[in-house]
């Protein structure tokens, strides 16, 4: 109504008249049960000025977090939440046009590699369908912000169909693909080779996929795929690329509603598998790791009031699920990467980044602080009964997608769209979640933020 939104307007306006006397401040206060908890704003852009490293060749080099490598998913994600302030700063136009120029390099000297070194050597060569569909989504993420044409490179087009040539081979991976890794598997190799999704050889975690086509994996690779259509059509003039990406999309999106669901009265109607072989045979659970189940309405995939999703997540989000873990400080996705029964920070953030109400939020953030990495970087694992035992010390991607949770619920910002939202079915494609502070509180937070990002970015060596 028109009286609500004069009334937002005056109490930002009441705000920014006393902005002066809180421009100093360096923490944001974070509504909890009872009490306010600070936290420093220096801390939420860790992975920018730490882990981003501008080249000799005009490419950014993004590590992730501990480990001197570059993950094609990790360099996306870590790179996604701060695109939200490329207009403010002009300096970080280059940085993330780097990281773009550098993830297309990297796919070009190999679409099967995850990760790669800063001279451009495999790290590590594990077959992830995901690790080719973050950097398309990063690239929309980019255009959508910043309108800035010059991405669109001829290193970026070749990319792009390097990309949709190795989706297509493996969709077909028994009469295409010659990818192999060296060592024996526990994985079921029996598949149906005509559902029309895309063979896997590991999940995002790293590990082995049970059966081959990963759910999370393809409906993310067709969200990225709609975007490849329109790169390929709009910035490059290739129809033909255009018409493959649609193709292959079209297949992969038709696959997974007629072998990535299940029936089950007991949830509540249809669900998402996390994997299947095509005959019937599915793994049920979820993982902390992105892209999973839990997170697809922040994909792109899916709205968050989707009914086969909601159902999903009752489950995903429960002790049903065999990689749902509880303990006395948190509850909340775990990982086969890492020991049974420790919760991920990076699940409980995506469990909040795909949350309805602003409790919910405000629960998530507290069962973090009560984790003990409130204060400092996200681990890559703890345990939910004693959260001094963890795993890394610092996780990249994990401290990214904090920084995304914090700007997005206590400053206000609306989220960076990763999908093409016109293209929505009603409801929305993009997962928007709740703020917990009031208006006046998002204004103060969003210029603390701004005037701390300056600061860093100014003295900064690496960028």
């Amino acid at each position: 109504m028109r009286w609500r939104r004069t009334a937002t307007a005056l109490v930002a306006i009441a705000a920014i008249a006393v902005l002066p006397r809180y421009a100093g401040a360096q923490t944001l206060s974070i509504p909890m049960k009872g009490h306010s908890r600070p936290i420093h704003a220096e801390t939420l852009f860790h992975s920018l000025v730490s882990n981003f490293f501008s080249e000799r060749d005009g490419t950014t080099y993004v590590q992730t977090g501990d480990i001197p490598a570059m993950w094609l998913r990790d360099s996306a994600a870590q790179t996604i939440p701060y695109i939200r302030f490329v207009t403010t700063y002009p300096k970080l136009h280059n940085i993330f046009f780097g990281v773009i120029q550098r993830d297309a390099k990297n796919i070009l000297v190999d679409p099967y590699a995850e990760a790669f070194s800063a001279n451009y050597h495999v790290w590590e060569r594990k077959w992830e369908i995901d690790s080719l569909a973050w950097p398309v989504l990063l690239v929309f993420a980019y255009y959508a912000n910043t309108r800035d044409r010059s991405i669109f490179t001829p290193q970026l087009h070749s990319a792009l169909r390097k990309i949709v040539d190795t989706l297509q081979c493996e969709q077909h991976h028994a009469t295409c693909s010659k990818y192999r890794w060296p060592h024996a598997v526990a994985t079921h190799d029996e598949y149906n080779r005509t559902t029309g999704l895309i063979w896997g050889a590991f999940r995002p975690s790293d590990e082995p996929v049970a059966y081959r086509y990963n759910i999370p994996q393809n409906a993310m690779a067709a969200v990225a795929l709609r975007l490849v259509t329109t790169f390929a059509r709009d910035a490059f003039k290739d129809d033909r690329l255009a018409d493959r990406a649609t193709a292959l999309g079209d297949q992969v999106e038709q696959g997974i509603d007629a072998y990535g669901r299940i029936f089950s009265p007991r949830r509540g109607g249809w669900m998402y598998a996390y994997e299947t072989d095509g005959y019937g045979n599915s793994a049920i659970m979820d993982d902390a790791n992105i892209p999973n189940l839990t997170a697809l309405p922040y994909l792109g995939w899916c709205s968050s009031d989707d009914p086969v999703y909601l159902n999903t997540r009752r489950f995903t989000l429960s002790s049903s699920n065999p990689y749902y873990y509880r303990g006395t400080y948190a509850q909340g996705l775990g990982s086969s990467h890492t020991a049974r029964g420790w919760v991920w920070p990076l699940g409980i953030i995506a469990e909040a980044l795909t949350a309805r109400t602003p409790q919910s939020v405000s629960n998530l953030i507290a069962m973090l602080n009560r984790s003990g990495t409130l204060d400092g970087l996200m681990h890559e694992s703890f345990n939910p009964n004693n959260p001094r035992q963890f795993t890394r010390p610092e996780f990249g991607w994990a401290n990214a997608f904090w920084a995304d949770l914090i700007f997005r619920t206590v400053a206000g910002y609306p989220a960076t769209p990763l999908g093409l939202l016109e293209s929505a079915t009603p409801g929305e494609r993009q997962s928007e979640i709740p703020t917990i502070t009031p208006v006046w509180a998002q204004v103060i937070n969003r210029t603390k933020l701004v005037a701390v990002l300056g600061r860093l970015l100014a003295k900064d060596k690496n960028l």
